[in-house]
């Protein structure tokens, strides 16, 4: 992975050493770390340079960023999967449903990060796999990955910022009320549990999520939801509490007569891209088992009845 990022020292910038600079950026010190060990990775006006030089209004300074390094125990396998975006810093992909993120011990060669790196394989590319937002394995839609370190620190620091807008869309059945709100319930693990989670108002660490319905029809329905946290299972714990946890969760509530996984889409991704800083906005639609098989209608008038697929 070579990556050229060029930046014009403005005014405001006026009289910094790079290294402040660059940390104003969102570069950690590690990133720092790197680059001093890479032959001409930092450079102002063409000149070689080090993260101590004073930077002065109208400078171009040059970061280049070299990996070499792969994700040597993920085996590259040819997966397929969905690229909603892809920039030299930064890939959006839609994953299915039943695609875990990553690797395990009794899973070794079929997630994302597998389909990934074969990905990159092809392009004679080496790729880490670096993930800015994790989704659980039977959660479709969303998620962004960093091509490089620069962008990695970048965004999981705007990540512990919740600076990362996201945006789900979860089947229940039964009609919320009320139909829109804050669900603001601290969570932990479950005792005895590796997997499953809790509201734990004592000892669980803040979990925040907006909800609103978007449609009902036929006794079920489509709740959007935004994270103001992100803990583990958030969305499948608060629902739950709520009193309208997703159908077809197998953890939390096995209700698999219409959908063999939980019902929950990760639909929209909002933030600012982490080198260029423009605002980026991304959706994806549905998947198949969440709209064709519930058949939600965009427009109110359309009438469309819920139906069994097996």
């Amino acid at each position: 992975m070579n990556r050229t990022i060029v930046y014009l020292i403005s005014e405001a910038e006026h009289n910094l050493r790079i290294e402040q600079y660059l940390r104003r950026r969102g570069y950690s010190r590690q990133n720092l770390t790197e680059l001093k060990k890479l032959p001409d990775s930092i450079q102002v006006n063409r000149d070689r340079c080090i993260l101590k030089k004073i930077l002065s209004a109208g400078d171009e300074l040059v970061v280049r960023i070299r990996e070499t390094e792969c994700s040597e125990k993920i085996p590259a396998v040819n997966i397929p999967f969905q690229i909603i975006y892809e920039d030299e810093d930064i890939l959006v992909v839609n994953k299915p449903a039943g695609l875990p993120m990553h690797p395990s011990m009794k899973n070794y060669r079929y997630s994302l990060a597998n389909a990934l790196v074969w990905y990159y394989q092809q392009q004679n590319e080496p790729f880490i796999f670096r993930c800015a937002n994790r989704l659980d394995r039977d959660t479709s839609g969303l998620t962004v990955v960093a091509k490089h370190m620069v962008s990695a620190n970048i965004l999981s620091g705007m990540g512990y910022r919740h600076e990362i807008e996201r945006e789900y869309l979860a089947i229940i059945r039964g009609r919320v009320v009320p139909a829109s709100g804050t669900i603001d319930a601290p969570l932990s693990r479950r005792e005895g549990s590796l997997i499953e989670r809790k509201v734990d108002f004592e000892k669980g660490e803040r979990a925040v999520t907006h909800y609103q319905v978007v449609e009902e029809k036929n006794g079920h329905s489509l709740v959007s939801l935004r994270l103001e946290t992100g803990r583990t299972h958030q969305i499948r714990i608060h629902l739950k509490y709520l009193g309208f946890p997703l159908i077809g969760d197998y953890l939390y509530n096995p209700d698999m007569e219409w959908i063999s996984r939980q019902a929950l889409h990760s639909y929209r991704l909002h933030f600012d891209h982490p080198i260029t800083r423009e605002r980026m906005d991304f959706t994806a639609p549905l998947p198949e088992d969440m709209q064709d098989r519930f058949c939600w209608s965009t427009d109110p008038s359309g009438g469309c009845a819920l139906r069994r697929t097996r």
